[in-house]
């Protein structure tokens, strides 16, 4: 076996919707029927609720473990005057965090301040330095969002010092091996009640805010509501799934973002050329987020920090300014550094079924994104590290079929500290336990992934005609499923020996496909293919498309449009 990417996806096309299912679903038209059915909603009620993004639970706050008494040591702290530092991550999800909580206890009249590490000089998480700067600088309670859950000593150096430590976290804890803290919240701990286990960091922030004002005789809701932009900023940033309360969560974030009187969004979206009345989830993945995020990878994510808290007009365009220059030199470093690790990853070794570079030049701050592109090209699980002196850190994604975070807790001994998700993880390991870690995580993948077809698969909903997709079928029915994303894909459909018009390339390096596309009836449909632009040298005059169907304004033009994601010769 030589590692290659492969070069056709398999197309899964679900069982059409059962008639007990057709008849529940009767109100709805018929291509939402099958939609809703292949997300599991088969009666009307499941579906309308989904629909409007409402849960069929109770999201009291005070389900989560150690709720309660965050919320009694807090109010404490307020009453005291006691000065709380919010310890965050410096990635979007982390970000949003401390800013919103850092809103909402100075709401409350708290002295709090937020606190992120910087990722090339203290790293990932809770660090004892930095705890010993802010118990030095009078902060008598920490409490961290997106981190610290995998952080014993850590927590432990904390209580040895006299600093009241409160873990908030939405990353896999190490079994029943909690840090000592005075509390954990965390859904996904051993014996913790509450029914949506996949709230982001900012979203279990947001529940902590939500607990705290549950007794204040203000309205909460005009104190919450200002918040949820920065739910939906970071929950869609850290692809948490679009289902359930993150669902709910987003919907009223994107509702908040397009009236947001906070600043920094406002110089944010200017810079992306993006109009905020009309933001969507996939702004956010692709154009918001990634400036907010650029800051932590290259220098310190502060700047995104001050930029979602800052009321001051001219600080906001600088800030923004500064996020979006990064963008673009983070863009840059990113291409060097794939195109070099891909070479290192498939030369070395050209039979592992783990791509694995490591170099002392890559910037730790980007290794995640090149991680992520050799993953997405060879569907194959990739790990690229950015080598120190004394420790290598490497960022790790992975492919449905392998669960990187599990592989790195069979390599624990190695590591000196490591952490994530199924899909996208991060470690630490001292050089002289590399050359080990790297043949174990090797032998592991092999063992997992050997004697399996490794090709990505694209699922649609349905196969159609072209001449279903029609603007009243985007405005009747598509339009509803958003936020989409992660976990709530947007409605995808296969057409068949579709008659192509004319092709051409577009973007830099002609990297693109634009095509005009004829259905039965003679009517013309453009369709864009980002990545496509290869299919151009040899096009055949008819094709099968794997597309979304989509709104696409330009030049202040409201038009209709296929986004291919795959196309075969029929």
């Amino acid at each position: 076996m030589t590692i290659e990417a492969p070069n056709n996806k398999r197309w899964i096309v679900p069982p059409p919707i059962t008639p007990e299912a057709d008849s529940a679903l009767s109100a709805f038209p018929p291509l939402l029927r099958q939609i809703l059915f292949n997300r599991g909603y088969a009666t009307d009620a499941d579906a309308r609720a989904f629909l409007r993004g409402e849960t069929n639970f109770s999201a009291d706050p005070f389900q989560m473990k150690g709720m309660s008494e965050t919320v009694d040591r807090i109010r404490f702290a307020i009453q005291r005057g006691e000065p709380i530092a919010i310890y965050g991550d410096y990635d979007v999800d982390g970000v949003t965090a401390t800013a919103l909580l850092v809103e909402a206890l100075q709401k409350l009249g708290a002295d709090a301040r937020g606190y992120i590490p910087n990722r090339f000089e203290e790293g990932y998480g809770l660090n004892t330095n930095a705890l010993d700067d802010l118990k030095a600088g009078g902060v008598k309670l920490v409490i961290t969002v997106d981190c610290g859950i995998r952080s014993p000593n850590e927590a432990l150096h904390a209580r040895t010092i006299g600093l009241d430590l409160i873990i908030s976290d939405h990353h896999h804890p190490d079994g029943e091996n909690l840090p000592p803290a005075l509390a954990v919240i965390n859904p996904k701990q051993h014996g913790d009640v509450y029914p949506d286990k996949d709230l982001a960091g900012v979203g279990i922030a947001y529940k902590i805010a939500e607990a705290l004002l549950s007794n204040e005789n203000n309205s909460s809701l005009v104190t919450l509501n200002p918040l949820l932009d920065l739910v939906a900023l970071g929950t869609v940033a850290d692809l948490a799934p679009l289902v359930g309360e993150n669902r709910a969560l987003v919907r009223k974030g994107l509702r908040q973002m397009r009236q947001t009187t906070r600043q920094g969004l406002f110089s944010l979206a200017a810079v992306a050329e993006l109009a905020l009345q009309k933001v969507n989830a996939g702004h956010i993945g692709f154009m918001l987020g990634p400036r907010l995020n650029a800051a932590g990878r290259l220098k310190e994510a502060l700047a995104a920090f001050e930029l979602l808290t800052t009321t001051d007009v001219f600080k906001a365009g600088e800030l923004a300014q500064q996020l979006d220059m990064q963008n673009r030199e983070r863009q840059r470093i990113t291409r060097e550094m794939q195109v070099r690790a891909e070479e290192m990853a498939t030369s070395e070794d050209p039979d592992a079924y783990l791509l694995f570079a490591a170099h002392e030049e890559f910037n730790s701050g980007v290794v995640g994104l090149a991680a992520s592109r050799l993953t997405e090209k060879y569907y194959r699980p990739a790990v690229v590290a950015s080598k120190g002196g004394e420790e290598t850190r490497g960022s790790c994604r992975s492919i449905p079929e392998f669960h990187i975070t599990d592989a790195l807790d069979q390599c624990a001994d190695l590591l000196v500290r490591h952490g994530g998700h199924a899909a996208a993880a991060g470690f630490t390991v001292r050089n002289e336990n590399l050359p080990e870690l790297v043949s174990r995580l090797k032998a592991i993948a092999e063992g997992k992934l050997s004697g399996t077809e490794l090709k990505p698969t694209v699922t649609a909903d349905a196969e159609v005609s072209l001449v279903e997709m029609r603007p009243e079928l985007y405005e009747k029915a598509l339009k509803y499923l958003e936020p989409t994303g992660y976990g709530n894909r947007e409605a995808s459909f296969v057409a068949r020996n579709v008659k192509v018009k004319n092709s051409r390339t577009v973007g830099a390096d002609g990297r693109h496909l634009k095509l005009s596309l004829e259905d039965e009836k003679g009517y013309t449909h453009d369709a864009i293919g980002f990545r496509l632009g290869d299919w151009q040298k040899s096009m055949p005059a008819r094709v099968d498309i794997l597309f979304t169907y989509e709104v696409n304004e330009y030049n202040g033009r409201v038009g209709y449009q296929l986004n291919l994601k795959d196309l075969k010769k029929s």
